[in-house]
């Protein structure tokens, strides 16, 4: 008998793909859905209740830029009203003081802002918009006025990598708590763009040892999370905390998935919230249980003493870079396609950046 799955964690709510930037790095989908297809309040309303009941303690809702959404703080006071911790990720593009104040009354209880560069012809550049920069140091600023708890993420790729120390500074003094060093993964949009995002291992080397001297600069001040970049990594990610083991996804539409990227495998079945509950979809939807647990995996994930740990890593970055969702991830020093990954990183990183390919609709 197949064991019932635990409650996952955090419930991802992908509430549009709208967005005013169009960052050549965006992990959305290549096709992005339009408004005319978004799911609507009430839709979104039964999706945190189901969520709630089916044991989700985390909301973060995301887009997309999911300000575009003029029922944000609906949203958030219903997740308040579940006893869900919600979490806004956003650009902060079009933040203004009174919609902080109206979702810090909704209960909203954290931000997330992305921050694309320290100075302001790259920040425009990265965010594929004019006044990038200033407009997101404001958003920083009404936010801490507000006094809703701040994480900066930091989105690191060659472009702005050797910025990192001026990026860590920047965080420190626009009063963020945490700041998250998050390197580009290749899903989506930065996929599309990795041979002009690859940073180069001198890169990477540096930038690692800087974070883990700010780590040590500023604990207690400032947390710093920072994860070597899959490409350059020795070990695989447990991405998602595991396939269908501690959260879920859904997105503009409704399509119930694993990850945000999920959608790329072929052969999967993604039920749809609207026509089958979330806890259905969640214990017994096919493509949860494709790769849940340890029984998919071929070799050498299969007899690996860490198949519990990193679950053999992601399903997604093993079908774009080996062809099979199925394979281990080529992050993994003993995949056969490790070197192979190595080489054509330090390859692209080595050859001139062509032009961005930038995210639209």
């Amino acid at each position: 008998m197949r064991e019932i799955p635990a409650p996952p964690m955090g419930l991802l709510a992908e509430l549009t793909h709208r967005c005013p930037l169009a960052c050549p790095y965006c992990s959305n989908p290549l096709t992005l859905a339009r408004a005319s297809g978004e799911m609507d309040t009430g839709a979104w309303l039964r999706v945190l209740t189901e969520a709630a009941g089916l044991g989700v303690l985390q909301a973060h809702f995301s887009g997309g830029e999911p300000l575009i959404r003029n029922d944000l703080e609906i949203l958030i006071a219903h997740a308040a009203s579940l006893g869900l911790y919600s979490n806004l990720i956003t650009s902060g593009m079009t933040l203004t003081h009174k919609r902080v104040r109206a979702l810090a009354e909704a209960g909203l209880d954290h931000a997330q802002l992305s921050l694309q560069d320290t100075e302001a012809e790259g920040a425009d550049l990265f965010a594929g918009a004019k006044g990038a920069l200033a407009r997101k140091t404001a958003a920083a600023a009404m936010l801490r006025e507000a006094d809703l708890p701040l994480t900066i993420n930091a989105v690191m790729h060659r472009g702005n990598l050797d910025h990192l120390e001026e990026m860590i500074e920047t965080a420190l003094r626009l009063g963020a708590g945490r700041l998250e060093i998050a390197h580009v993964q290749y899903y989506g949009w930065a996929l599309r763009n990795r041979a002009a995002l690859m940073p180069t291992r001198a890169q990477v080397e540096k930038a690692s040892e800087i974070a883990a001297a700010a780590r040590q600069r500023l604990s207690g001040i400032m947390v710093i999370d920072y994860v070597t970049p899959d490409y350059y990594a020795e070990r695989p990610k447990a991405c998602m905390g595991g396939w269908g083991q501690r959260f879920l996804c859904v997105d503009p539409v409704g399509l119930v998935l694993p990850c945000h990227a999920a959608a790329t495998i072929p052969g999967l079945d993604f039920d749809n919230v609207r026509e089958r509950p979330l806890a259905e979809i969640w214990r017994d939807g096919q493509a949860f249980n494709r790769f849940r647990g340890t029984e998919w995996m071929r070799a050498p994930c299969r007899n690996c003493e860490w198949r519990e740990t990193d679950w053999g890593g992601c399903r997604c970055q093993a079908l774009a870079l080996t062809g099979e969702a199925e394979a281990a991830d080529p992050a993994c020093h003993l995949s056969p396609h490790h070197g192979r990954l190595r080489k054509m990183a330090e390859e692209e990183a080595e050859a001139a950046p062509p032009a961005f390919i930038y995210r639209r609709l």
